[in-house]
């Protein structure tokens, strides 16, 4: 099984549109989300800017032997007590769910952006949050910190990478 990661252009933009249309649908079990009259959810708001922000904002496709097999949305914080990068979106499709695809591309954007990290899920959806309290422990031996938002209630885990030390990149 080969994997990738790659920044995805502008030009290839409606590739990450057509996948948040699976990762809206996995997201109706948590959330009053519904579709339109031809059958899509409605567009995500604010995709486009992480193709115009400038550098603040990374879309990246996963592949598995060059086949699409999820996307991670990342943002730059600036300014922010919450850390300096943010898991806005992490989907891997299902077909790709506990292969270790989304352990491996979720640490292997850790290690392209050393930082202070934040990633958060919604209260409700249980299989995230065990993933990334697996992913997040495995990455940095155990050193998180877990925080819940005072009005949602949904967790967020807080780590920095500056003191991991990986062996195996």
């Amino acid at each position: 099984m080969e994997l990738g990661i790659e920044l995805v252009p502008k030009e290839q933009r409606h590739t990450i549109s057509r996948l948040m249309q699976f990762y809206l649908y996995d997201f109706t079990r948590y959330l009053e989300l519904e579709v339109d009259r031809d059958g899509a959810f409605p567009a995500y708001p604010g995709l486009e800017a992480y193709w115009n922000s400038g550098t603040n904002k990374f879309a990246y496709l996963f592949t598995v032997d060059d086949n699409i097999a999820g996307f991670a949305l990342v943002d730059r914080l600036l300014r922010s007590a919450e850390g300096q990068f943010y898991m806005t979106e992490f989907f891997v499709m299902q077909k790709y769910r506990r292969s270790g695809v989304g352990t491996w591309a979720a640490h292997r954007l850790f290690d392209m952006f050393p930082g202070d990290w934040k990633v958060s899920q919604i209260r409700a959806n249980t299989p995230a949050r065990n993933f990334w309290h697996r992913v997040i422990g495995s990455y940095t031996g155990g050193e998180f910190k877990e925080r819940f938002n005072p009005k949602q209630g949904n967790p967020s885990q807080y780590f920095s990478t500056l003191s991991i030390n990986r062996v195996n990149k």
